[in-house]
């Protein structure tokens, strides 16, 4: 069992070795041999899932990195995903709406829980601003499974 546990420490550490060669070679490989460049060529997705229903939340947090990530293409694509209480918070809030048409406006992908907004009787309002109304539990499941971040506020 010790020699078992000796080969595996040291086979960890050779594809640790091999795994930090390669990294510095696609990082070399740039043109300003900076590792934020080479992350930068990597196509990049950003789901944020928003589900409180706290207007500060939506107002500063929420909303606020939706646009900017979007506008200043610190991502590729920017989907958000009104999920839970931030859909009853969103069809009642009229500061918030004007919010959502500007990240449409600078194309943000926009998407709510069909589930939820039923639970909360909302499904028309949000399809009224322009959000997809759909089922998503699928739809989250297979954006993780190719690798998509996932910022959930």
């Amino acid at each position: 069992m010790k020699r078992f546990a000796i080969y595996f420490f040291i086979a960890n550490l050779i594809m640790s070795g091999l795994l930090l060669c390669q990294n510095k070679e696609n990082a070399a490989s740039t043109a300003d041999n900076s590792p934020i460049q080479a992350i930068s060529t990597i196509k990049q997705k950003q789901l944020i899932l928003w589900t409180s229903g706290d207007r500060e939340v939506a107002l500063k947090m929420v909303l606020m990195y939706s646009y900017y990530c979007k506008k200043n293409s610190w991502m590729d694509t920017v989907r958000l995903l009104v999920w839970g209480p931030s859909s009853k918070l969103l069809a009642e809030d009229t500061v918030l709406q004007r919010k959502v048409k500007e990240l449409k406006q600078v194309g943000v992908e926009l998407y709510a829980c069909k589930a939820c907004a039923d639970l909360y009787g909302v499904s028309d309002k949000l399809t009224q601003l322009g959000i997809t109304v759909m089922y998503t539990g699928e739809m989250l499941a297979n954006l993780q499974k190719n690798g998509w971040h996932i910022l959930s506020l």
